[in-house]
């Protein structure tokens, strides 16, 4: 048998040493734990994290998603004149289907899936689903509607209000989307298909995939052209407007659009993108001879250096937003504001990573420069500048990017661009499929600017040398 010898007094300690941190460790992650889950206890409750579910609209938000892909018809009729049935788009006063001045040639053209009886007063508006939606003097109704074993009828009391035929003790027997209040009935099967009976009127929407009047709006007169009928218009020779030639009409129909806004978007965003490139080159500019005299083996005196590195807390602590609204004051709305404000805030960043580069540079070939007699100035021109160089450009172009979605958001703080068109479209609760378009304009942007900045920084730096830099 082995013997078993008693372990050291000294062996004992190290062990209990290491118990004890353990414990220690165990203690501070535990109690890391508990303040990290009484912070966010604290900032729900704070917050009322928990009760904004509860006013969570799930139908209102399906409504705003189903508006960004879709357009909506809106039809009309007050019981008082059930002759007078008015068909919208998108419930615009100015898209009236009716309108005169909407009907090129002298030709009123309606929707294909609506039609009036003159004799009987009524109009149909017929759905996707194979069910029809009827107005008329006596009655709402719904007509071979799917799901349902019979039509529905819908008419006013006395007093104007409106109930369900056959089910005025019953309501409780129809369908789950058909409701009915003291005021109106809300019948709404599906999300592409809406009837609202009040005491005065009836309203129907009626919604179609698709973003209608893209190329050309409501008011042009090649609103019922497709993009592809307007090219072929182009080749011929006949003018369809006199004074214009089909070229010049088809661009600027498509330019002066008023539903899509196309040219006041591509405009908005050209003052984007300038606003985010010559913020960052100007930037840029600045920060790199400012960089070399913050860096300590560039400039010896602390005093420069602390003042530099300061400088370029101050100019990065202060966020790209906050001096936007600083220069809006200043510079009033307009491109400026949004320069000034990427400029200023990049300056802190960029001369900051800039000058660490500086530092980190190698020594030995401003060494070998400095063997040959060059002076000081040549050293750091020859020996510093190339080695951060490709570091400058990268980071420039990186920048770059990142201010093209930046831009975006101080544009709509009041800098202009496309982002106070974002904002604009916003604001309305109606425009989703303009936030929708202009949210795409601005993927496809920022997918392009990278494309770009990856192919000059391909071109300017060498594949190899970018890999090193990732």
């Amino acid at each position: 048998m082995s013997a078993v010898y008693p372990l050291s007094p000294t062996w004992n300690d190290s062990i209990r040493k290491v118990e004890d941190s353990s414990r220690k460790l165990r203690i501070r992650t535990a109690a890391a734990f508990l303040l990290i889950f009484s912070y966010l206890a604290v900032t729900c409750f704070q917050f009322e994290f928990v009760n904004s579910f509860s006013r969570w609209n799930s139908e209102r938000g399906m409504l705003f998603v189903l508006d960004s892909y879709a357009n909506k018809d809106h039809i009309s009729m007050k019981w008082d004149a059930p002759e007078e049935v008015s068909v919208k788009f998108e419930g615009g006063w100015r898209y009236d289907y009716f309108n005169p001045d909407h009907s090129f040639g002298g030709k009123i053209s309606p929707p294909e899936w609506f039609s009036q009886d003159s004799k009987t007063k009524r109009s149909f508006v017929a759905f996707n689903n194979g069910g029809t939606m009827v107005v008329g003097p006596d009655a709402a109704k719904l007509i071979n509607w799917p799901g349902l074993d019979e039509d529905l009828a819908f008419r006013r009391n006395a007093d104007g209000t409106p109930y369900v035929v056959g089910y005025e003790n019953r309501p409780e027997d129809l369908p789950a989307w058909i409701r009915v209040t003291s005021n109106k009935i809300e019948v709404r099967p599906s999300l592409y298909e809406r009837m609202q009976v009040y005491k005065k009127k009836v309203e129907i929407h009626r919604y179609s995939l698709g973003w209608k009047y893209f190329f050309f709006d409501f008011d042009s007169p090649l609103r019922d052209y497709s993009i592809w009928s307007a090219i072929s218009l182009i080749a011929n020779g006949d003018r369809l407007v006199p004074d214009k030639s089909n070229f010049s009409l088809v661009l600027s129909e498509i330019t002066q659009n008023e539903i899509w806004m196309h040219g006041v978007v591509y405009f908005a965003l050209l003052e984007t993108i300038v606003m985010a490139l010559l913020g960052t080159m100007l930037a840029s500019i600045v920060c790199l001879p400012l960089a070399f005299l913050a860096a300590r083996n560039v400039t010896p005196l602390q005093s420069i250096r602390f003042f530099l590195r300061r400088l370029f807390d101050f100019l990065r602590g202060i966020d790209m937003l906050i001096w936007s609204l600083i220069f809006l004051r200043a510079f009033g709305p307009g491109v400026f504001t949004g320069i000034f404000a990427i400029a200023f805030t990049d300056t802190g960043t960029l001369g900051k990573l800039m000058s660490e580069a500086v530092e980190n540079a190698d020594k030995k070939q401003t060494e070998g420069i400095a063997a040959t007699g060059a002076s000081r100035s040549q050293q750091h021109r020859f020996g510093v500048l190339p080695q951060i160089l490709p570091v400058f450009i990268s980071t420039s172009l990186f920048t770059l990017e990142s201010n093209t979605r930046s831009a975006i958001i101080i544009g709509a703080m009041g800098a202009g661009g496309i982002g106070l068109q974002f904002l604009g479209a916003l604001q309305t609760g109606a425009d989703f499929e303009n936030v929708a378009y202009m949210a795409i304009v601005v993927l496809a942007t920022v997918i392009g600017m990278d494309m770009v900045s990856s192919a000059i920084r391909t071109r300017l730096i060498g594949l190899d040398q970018m890999m090193l830099f990732k």
